[in-house]
């Protein structure tokens, strides 16, 4: 596990794009998370919900996230809104050193400080996927499955 005094979380710029763009998860894990070009993409056409950032560990990217922020869950005119962690990737070679958990706890922060008092995750189940990180995080089981994926909900309070 690594120290958290060199890690930060950095808006995409121009300037670290290519950086962003070099981020790959492991071959097994593609399955379960898309592309940082894809997460850019959405970003940009739904700035207003969106936000992407790059981990970093000092001078180096070891992963990236994307939160949602105030989305309407079921796109039905807002009966339900939510916030919660949309992407987490993290490059192959930095797994298990603590960069998924201080990204985690970095989403809740940011929600936690905009008012948010639940953050919603999503994953694909089956081998290789991130069920078991996000239960030994706190996240519960909701029950709902959205796009085949469970959903997760982690308490701010």
């Amino acid at each position: 596990m690594t120290t958290t005094t060199a890690l930060r979380l950095e808006e995409i710029t121009p300037k670290n794009l290519k950086t962003a763009l070099g981020v790959r998860v492991r071959p097994d894990q593609e399955f379960a998370v898309a592309p940082v070009a894809n997460s850019l993409a959405e970003a940009y056409v739904r700035p207003d919900s969106a936000w992407p950032r790059l981990i970093m560990d000092g001078d180096r990217a070891v992963g990236f996230l994307m939160a949602f922020l105030d989305i309407d869950w079921h796109e039905d005119g807002g009966s339900v809104i939510r916030s919660g962690l949309w992407r987490l990737n993290i490059a192959a070679e930095e797994q298990g050193r603590g960069y998924g958990r201080f990204a985690v706890e970095s989403v809740a922060e940011e929600l936690h400080r905009r008012g948010t008092r639940e953050l919603y995750v999503t994953w694909h189940p089956g081998d290789h996927g991130p069920e078991d990180f996000y239960l030994a995080l706190g996240f519960r089981r909701t029950g709902e499955i959205a796009e085949g994926e469970t959903v997760g909900v982690l308490n701010l309070n």
